[in-house]
């Protein structure tokens, strides 16, 4: 699938592209107006949808078959709706629902988050919110990241670096009650006391 900054997609097989060396000039996957380019190659992957986001910072999710397949060379159909209000399409990737993604605007605002928290639309939709920008700001660029926990374990260490539960556990596992050592330092006190 190839997908272009007017916001039109193309859906067609690999073996519509037949194999050439290196140096050839290939063949045309999507027919466009000069003004516009390709920003994204997405390959097929079960389960996948594909995440759409504009300029102004709108975006959406759209399932895979939502895209009918063609032969190559033509000019595609709507994948997301390019207007005023949204901008032109500045980026897409194939994502699953456990997905996360990371967002980022010309002025340095970076924002992550969910892919599950993005609405799922139709092609020829304008999408949702993916970030709130500026009056001058706009979305630069979106990348999958591959799912992350939000709390980790924390480990404490005491002064000297080393691990204080792990050290408590071995003054266990040694089985001696310090109760009786007090007992045995009574009992040796008590008989010093009565030889003298």
């Amino acid at each position: 699938m190839l997908l272009t900054r007017e916001g039109k997609a193309i859906r067609f097989h690999e073996n519509d592209i037949r194999p050439m060396g290196r140096s050839a000039r290939g063949v045309r996957g999507i027919r466009m107006s000069d003004e516009y380019r390709v920003i994204a190659l997405l390959i097929e992957q079960a389960g996948g949808q594909v995440l759409t986001a504009s300029a102004n910072g709108f975006g959406k999710r759209t399932v895979m078959d939502e895209f009918p397949i063609q032969g190559r060379g033509g000019r595609g159909v709507i994948a997301m709706v390019c207007n005023e209000r949204n901008g032109e399409m500045v980026g897409a990737v194939q994502v699953q629902e456990t997905d996360g993604i990371m967002l980022i605007s010309d002025q340095g605002t970076l924002v992550r988050t969910q892919v599950d928290e993005v609405s799922c639309l139709g092609r020829n939709t304008q999408g949702v919110v993916l970030i709130r920008l500026g009056g001058d700001e706009h979305l630069v660029g979106i990348e999958r990241v591959d799912a992350w926990e939000e709390e980790e374990d924390e480990l404490v260490l005491d002064v000297n670096g080393s691990d204080n539960a792990g050290a408590d556990n071995a003054a266990d596992s040694t089985g001696v009650d310090s109760s009786e050592d007090d007992d045995a330092d009574d009992t040796n006190s008590d008989v010093n006391s009565e030889s003298e």
